[in-house]
């Protein structure tokens, strides 16, 4: 009797991580189509990418509005803890800078695409912005210092110039083929190197 018990008492933990780990995998299909088609990609190319229903998107996500603002989230998420990360595992803190800001122009074609959703909510599109940036200030900080401390770039500029000007490179990106926002990004971060 006591086994029986034991089982419905591991059964909803589980189910939980199971249902975490269905999230994740809609959020990453979610954000790798966002990137590569806009934010109005069809639900249904989502859920071929993610290997599941229609149905259970919206499940999770009753509007595109919800899913969008989920991915920006995870986004963000998942560039707080890529920083550290790509430091340890990097060949030099300058090729970690710059690996992440490769994630962060990434996350960043997800977050123009958010700002029409939310035209409307403003104080909602405030609140994200200020967590976006208290989570990756710090952490653009901490790849810029250690960079800067291995005397691979220059020291004198800070992280919110950094990822304000990424920004500025990426805006319009997506409406005209001809502007290469990655290129002219990576030419930007080359530019931090220091002088020999």
């Amino acid at each position: 009797m006591s086994d029986g018990g034991e089982n419905k008492r591991h059964a909803p933990r589980s189910k939980r991580a199971d249902a975490r780990r269905n999230e994740k995998t809609l959020l990453d299909a979610a954000a790798e189509l966002f990137v590569a088609a806009g934010v109005d990609a069809p639900v249904r190319d989502i859920a071929a990418r993610a290997g599941v229903g229609v149905g259970t998107i919206y499940r999770h996500f009753p509007t595109r509005a919800d899913l969008i603002i989920a991915v920006y989230r995870h986004q963000v998420e998942a560039c707080a803890e890529a920083g550290p990360a790509l430091l340890e595992t990097g060949p030099t803190p300058h090729a970690a800078l710059a690996r992440w800001i490769d994630l962060f122009v990434d996350f960043l074609v997800t977050k123009h695409g958010l700002a029409g959703v939310l035209q409307s909510d403003n104080a909602g599109f405030e609140a994200l912005h200020t967590y976006f940036l208290d989570r990756l200030v710090p952490v653009c900080t901490h790849l810029l210092d250690a960079a800067s401390a291995a005397g691979e770039i220059r020291s004198d500029l800070t992280a919110y110039e950094l990822m304000r000007g990424v920004g500025n490179l990426c805006i319009g990106a997506e409406s005209d083929p001809r502007y290469d926002a990655r290129r002219l990004v990576g030419l930007l971060i080359e530019g931090l190197r220091q002088p020999r």
